[in-house]
């Protein structure tokens, strides 16, 4: 085993790793706005892990410059896609957990 397949293994372990986790916070956390923010942070780090394990895998130009390629457009469009989805869940009314205290956007429903 090389070294570039060790970091490319050990990279697409950790990205699976994350996306199982954010998929366990999918079904425990208690609002829609908490698992936005899990989903969120697991297409935003999972996915650009697996990218680049694979790219470390198979390094070859073509896949470096499509899985670099994906990698850059995942971190540029998740945060845009999640601030969309908690901000379609406020509008709709979807009910907040107990222990969420303060709500910058009540007043603002533009």
């Amino acid at each position: 085993m090389t070294v570039l397949s060790l970091i490319g293994y050990t990279l697409t372990g950790i990205g699976t790793a994350l996306i199982g986790i954010a998929a366990v916070g999918l079904i425990r956390l208690p609002d829609a706005y908490n698992r936005a923010n899990a989903v969120a942070k697991a297409a935003a780090l999972g996915v650009v892990g697996i990218l680049l394990g694979v790219l470390a895998l198979s390094p070859t130009p073509f896949n470096g410059v499509m899985l670099v390629g994906g990698a850059i457009m995942q971190l540029l469009t998740t945060p845009f896609a999640a601030y969309a989805l908690g901000r379609a869940a406020h509008r709709s009314g979807a009910p907040r957990a107990p222990s969420t205290h303060h709500d910058d956007l009540l007043d603002h429903h533009t």
